[in-house]
């Protein structure tokens, strides 16, 4: 919701201030037709009849009397299509803003908005993963042709977010078929989350899952090359210690230590 919110407000401030120059430099009569509909189309934008400001913003995109500007109304109709959440309304408008206004200068406001616009469909995404690694591509090729720019730290930070996604998938199908005993699928899917998802938080289940299933399988020494990993990386970590007992089965995992908070323990020196 915040994220909507500042998109909103950066699309507001930029394009009303567009518009104030617009009155001044590019519009020789007030009157007229193409320019009273895009000013009625901000005004619903503001009001927050986004619906009819997106018809609005189309109908002017045909009349205005510069390319510039229809590239602009063409570009805030699919923004509008955003916020109400016709996304996938949303995403062909604006790829058609950009094959018909290939040299307008907004056009990576237009790309970020298609990725957002893409990204948000898949955050209830339960059971099809085939949104989830057309987003992350969509995202990836964005960063690279728009390096160190706002738009490409926002998405650097969905990307973490959707490969998390990608990782708890992929350890879920793993512990699928560990439970049913299809042991080599377990061990694909698992080494799938070391190599591609080692920046998740799912790495450390992962390799402590390793240890358990060649352990199982009789491969000590694969067992602990994995448990070596674990321990090397994530020294501290529970799945470590998980990992430990079951090479070392006399250990006891350690409990954590109560934390008393800043407060007992003040108490406690004024006590004692």
């Amino acid at each position: 919701m915040l994220n909507k919110f500042f998109i909103f407000l950066v699309c507001i401030i930029f394009f009303y201030s567009c518009a104030k120059d617009e009155k001044v430099k590019s519009i020789p009569d007030p009157k007229d037709q193409s320019i009273q509909i895009y000013r009625d189309a901000l005004n619903s934008l503001e009001s927050g009849d986004i619906f009819f400001a997106a018809k609005k913003f189309s109908e002017a995109e045909l009349i205005m009397p510069t390319i510039e500007q229809s590239a602009k109304a063409a570009l805030m109709n699919g923004f509008c299509l955003y916020t109400i959440r016709f996304y996938e309304k949303a995403i062909e408008s604006l790829e058609r803003y950009k094959k018909k206004y290939p040299a307008d200068k907004n056009i990576i406001y237009a790309d970020y908005l298609i990725n957002i616009s893409i990204y948000e469909q898949i955050l209830d995404e339960k059971k099809d993963i085939a949104p989830l690694i057309s987003s992350k591509e969509n995202m990836e090729i964005f960063i690279k042709k728009y390096p160190n720019t706002d738009y490409s730290l926002d998405l650097i930070f969905k990307l973490d977010l959707i490969n998390n996604q990608l990782a708890a998938k992929e350890l879920y199908v793993a512990k699928f078929y560990i439970q049913t005993k299809k042991w080599i699928p377990a061990i694909n899917r698992l080494k799938n989350i070391i190599k591609d998802y080692s920046e998740t938080i799912f790495v450390e289940e992962a390799l402590h899952r390793l240890v358990e299933v060649y352990y199982r399988l009789g491969l000590i020494e694969e067992a602990k090359k994995s448990a070596a990993i674990l321990g090397y990386n994530y020294n501290s970590s529970e799945w470590y210690q998980q990992s430990y007992k079951v090479l070392n089965k006399k250990y006891k995992i350690k409990k954590p230590k109560k934390n008393d908070g800043i407060l007992k323990r003040t108490l406690n020196k004024i006590i004692n």
